[in-house]
């Protein structure tokens, strides 16, 4: 029975997508899982784009519609993720149900370890209804005010939902003395931090070479927080590679 993993952010701009992204991609490829990445953002879809996918001519648009079934709109990736995009086009929102958006899932992606709801910003309808659809959530935040504020509001909604809170990933964290620190940041939403991914322009770059950074800098940083947040839902151990490793794999990318 797979796991149906929300990953959900009060506010925009925070880095949900990319975090989807990167953990299927860390979970399919270090830790051999079968995954599932859903775009559930269906006015401004872009889980696709972090895998170098632009164009697909069915989506997750056409399977809520009944026009398409699974096998018709999942696309696999060189990583071991299957991935449902949602469309770029803002006319296939006609017709959808998102309120069925669970059962349908559940029937489909059964033989899925983990299935990720790449989830709507706010607390709109798309939103809402991703985080209806998820068992367990994951939520994202970056080390600022205007975000924690939010992360407590996403929390009370999915109290209320029964939907089981995994924890926080802080994301985008510089080290800044005006950061929020992680204490505060726990002890404000009172939920448990299990990852912080530093900032780094090199999701930027894995973006623009159309793959996730676990896979294109895999001893980067950043990617190293990832597998460790990705050993953690698979329940599993990580060797985190030495600074030689680290070292000599940035020279053999030259």
């Amino acid at each position: 029975m797979s796991r149906i993993i929300g990953v959900i952010s009060g506010k925009g701009g925070v880095g949900k997508t990319t975090v989807t992204a990167n953990l299927t991609a860390a979970l399919a490829m270090k830790f051999g899982k079968k995954v599932t990445a859903v775009d559930c953002n269906l006015t401004t879809s872009h889980l696709g784009m972090h895998f170098g996918i632009f164009f697909y001519p069915r989506t997750f648009n056409d399977f809520l519609k009944g026009t398409a079934n699974m096998n018709d709109v999942l696309i696999p990736h060189g990583t071991g993720v299957n991935i449902l995009p949602a469309s770029l086009n803002l006319s296939d929102l006609i017709g959808i149900n998102m309120y069925e958006i669970r059962e349908k899932l559940r029937d489909s992606l059964k033989d899925s370890d983990f299935v990720f709801l790449d989830a709507a910003p706010g607390f709109g309808k798309e939103a809402v209804s991703a985080m209806r659809a998820c068992e367990e959530a994951l939520l994202v935040t970056t080390p600022d005010i205007p975000a924690i504020t939010d992360v407590l509001k996403a929390k009370s909604v999915l109290e209320q939902m029964n939907v089981e809170i995994i924890g926080l990933i802080v994301n985008k964290v510089t080290g800044k003395r005006f950061e929020l620190s992680s204490k505060e940041i726990a002890e404000t939403t009172g939920l448990s931090i299990i990852g912080s991914i530093p900032f780094s322009f090199e999701f930027s770059e894995s973006l623009s070479n159309k793959t996730p950074l676990v896979a294109y800098k895999q001893n980067s940083k950043a990617s190293i927080e990832l597998f460790k947040i990705a050993a953690y839902l698979a329940g599993e151990a990580y060797k985190e590679p030495s600074m030689i490793e680290r070292i000599f794999s940035n020279f053999f990318r030259l």
